[in-house]
């Protein structure tokens, strides 16, 4: 009988010291902060379009076949990302030209569609709406033709990945 009463004396003042212990509530606000970016990524870096005899060949794809780009963006909802490629001039050796318009290309990937190389007006690439990661591949071709003067041919170009 004296452990039961012990027993339930402790119990008794133990529920009596939870009763009135004191409690204090803090609220913490969170604040996160995300920025419009985009980040591209191209596998080669350099395309190269090896001589062949235009009757056999009349198209010739690049030797370093199909180009690997990723392209990543964080935008709003219903922001319009884009994927653009512009060259500056023509293929040029020395005051020779061949037309940039020749070179086009076929993509595949979700978003991804085919043009032509243009020196004015940026091509799209790929787009999509909102947020995301892309990848898909571009395997450019230049039109061949026995009217090129020999040469070698230099032109650059310029994906563009923008991300509102």
């Amino acid at each position: 009988m004296k452990t039961l009463t012990l027993t339930l004396t402790a119990l008794m003042l133990w529920g009596a010291a939870a009763a009135m212990a004191a409690s204090n509530t803090e609220t913490v606000n969170l604040n996160a902060s995300v920025v419009a970016k985009a980040k591209l990524s191209l596998s080669v870096n350099t395309l190269t379009f090896q001589d062949a005899d235009p009757d056999s060949t009349p198209s010739i794809t690049a030797q370093e076949g199909a180009v690997t780009v990723t392209a990543k963006a964080q935008t709003g909802t219903s922001g319009a990302v884009t994927l653009t490629l512009l060259t500056g001039d023509d293929l040029k050796s020395g005051s020779d030209t061949i037309a940039i318009s020749n070179v086009t290309w076929t993509a595949s990937g979700t978003g991804f569609q085919a043009g032509t190389m243009n020196k004015t007006t940026p091509q799209t690439v790929a787009s999509w709406t909102g947020s995301g990661n892309r990848t898909g591949t571009v395997t450019q071709a230049l039109a061949n033709s026995w009217n090129y003067v020999t040469g070698t041919y230099t032109a650059t170009a310029t994906y563009t990945l923008t991300a509102p």
